[in-house]
């Protein structure tokens, strides 16, 4: 059975990882995983995916297992095995050094600011037309030190920002669901 909706938040897997700046997209989909009663379990598809109901539609949560450059090789047998023929139905969770700490945006396709792991998802399924939640952390003081701005932890006023951010994002993944993202758009966007 296809699934309404694959939610697929990016991240680097390990606990080295857990809290940094590049891993908003794994906080959001267990955060929504919480929400619903779902629980997570290793995939053949390089990813741990839990699945839950939500207002009666099958959504799956998703977190590649591949690294966060290599999301793609995750991303597109996610999408095969679960039926999703339309990439409006495949939501992207995202970290955003564009946008300022905290700051939440819902796009469908366009650019992918320089984003590896969207980079990777567009040439495994080659398109960029899937849906993505984008969740600020802020540019680093200089372009060169962009890899270890998100790799770190943010401080606590950040943190605290960040952890509002993530449900507001989980809040907006709801939203596209039940209204599509048009809808997640007019009301996420405009704060």
């Amino acid at each position: 059975m296809a699934a309404d909706l694959l939610v697929v938040g990016l991240g680097n897997p390990g606990r080295e990882y857990a809290g940094t700046r590049h891993n908003v997209g794994f906080d959001v989909v267990e955060l929504l995983a919480s929400r619903h009663g779902g629980r997570f379990r290793r995939t053949r598809q390089r990813a741990r995916v839990a699945e839950v109901l939500i207002e009666g539609r099958r959504v799956v949560l998703a977190e590649p297992q591949t690294y966060m450059n290599l999301s793609g090789e995750a991303v597109a047998p996610l999408v095969r095995h679960h039926g999703i023929d339309d990439l409006h139905r495949l939501v992207v969770v995202h970290d955003e050094l564009d946008l300022p700490v905290g700051r939440l945006k819902v796009k469908v396709g366009g650019g992918l600011a320089g984003h590896n792991g969207l980079r990777s998802i567009r040439a495994h399924l080659h398109s960029a037309e899937f849906v993505r939640v984008r969740i600020g952390v802020g540019k680093p003081p200089d372009k060169e030190r962009g890899a270890d701005h998100v790799l770190q932890r943010a401080s606590r006023s950040e943190r605290a920002a960040l952890d509002e951010a993530v449900r507001e994002a989980a809040d907006a993944v709801e939203v596209i669901l039940a209204e599509g993202p048009q809808a997640a758009m007019t009301r996420f966007n405009a704060t």
